[in-house]
């Protein structure tokens, strides 16, 4: 007994192949193979790979096989038939990409552009622009006019609209200075130069301004910086009196009130003189 047949016999499990049967190979060629020990590994190997290519690629009658293709060695490995696979994925992205790149610089949007808009419709659209700033507030023309013209329109159709709402009062630079006037001084408490960078920073002519604020009374100017400055002086307490003239005249000097005004305000709110705390008299 050769030691080819000890390993044979029947005390050895069957091996049972993990991945199918590689090349083609029946169990039937294995045993044919164990069965010829006089076979070189080398050989068998060789031939077995052959009959896996011949089953699959045969072509012609003359018994000669085809030329192996990658599809043809796949079906006979399952591990090259999932290269196979992966490759067959690659060629389609592949593709894909190269359609991508030969349509990159056609651009959709060429084709859906809107005419451009003519000038009635843009009288509209300044319309609705106009209508819907004032109702919110009161507008100056020069804040209108560049409203309208950050909205694209042509200047052409931005001097109609502005010069339409003014025919018709729905703009009207006087009468809003007038109501700034008003509002500034009564309400917020501020001083002619407040108002005066007020009303030129809403773009209203330099000449209304002046001639609106012409019309502001002196002494009605002084009482209101008197009666800040009163207010103001109820926080000083506890300063000494020169500390507390100058926080004070900075403050009404901030509201926009003219120095002479100032220093007038400063002297009936802090009186020089003895009987208050901290140097400061109240009256």
């Amino acid at each position: 007994m050769t030691p080819r047949d000890d390993e044979s016999g029947d005390d050895l499990a069957p091996v049972t192949p993990l991945f199918g049967v590689r090349g083609g190979r029946s169990p039937s060629a294995r045993s044919d193979s164990s069965a010829h020990p006089s076979r070189g590994r080398g050989e068998g190997q060789a031939g077995d790979e052959k009959v896996g290519l011949s089953v699959v690629g045969r072509g012609d009658e003359s018994g000669e096989p085809d030329e192996p293709t990658r599809e043809t060695v796949a079906s006979t490995d399952p591990v090259l038939e999932t290269a196979a696979a992966l490759a067959a994925i690659s060629d389609h992205w592949s593709g894909d990409q190269t359609e991508n790149a030969a349509t990159a610089g056609f651009d959709d949007d060429e084709a859906t552009d809107e005419p451009p808009e003519d000038l009635e419709a843009q009288r509209t659209r300044a319309e609705n622009i106009s209508l819907h700033a004032l109702s919110r507030r009161g507008v100056s023309s020069s804040e209108m006019a560049s409203l309208l013209a950050a909205r694209d329109l042509d200047p052409e159709v931005v001097d109609a609209e502005v010069s339409r709402l003014e025919g018709v009062g729905l703009l009207n630079d006087r009468e809003l200075a007038e109501n700034l006037v008003r509002a500034k001084q009564e309400r917020k408490g501020l001083g002619r130069g407040a108002v005066t960078s007020e009303l030129r920073s809403r773009g209203i002519d330099p000449g209304i301004v002046d001639e609106v604020l012409a019309e502001t009374d002196d002494d009605d100017e002084q009482a209101r910086a008197d009666e800040w400055a009163r207010k103001r002086a109820g926080s000083l307490r506890g300063l000494d009196q020169a500390t507390a003239e100058r926080r004070l005249n900075g403050y009404l000097m901030r509201r926009g009130y003219r120095s002479e005004t100032v220093r007038r305000a400063v002297e009936k709110a802090l009186p020089r003189g003895g009987g208050g705390r901290g140097g400061v008299r109240f009256q």
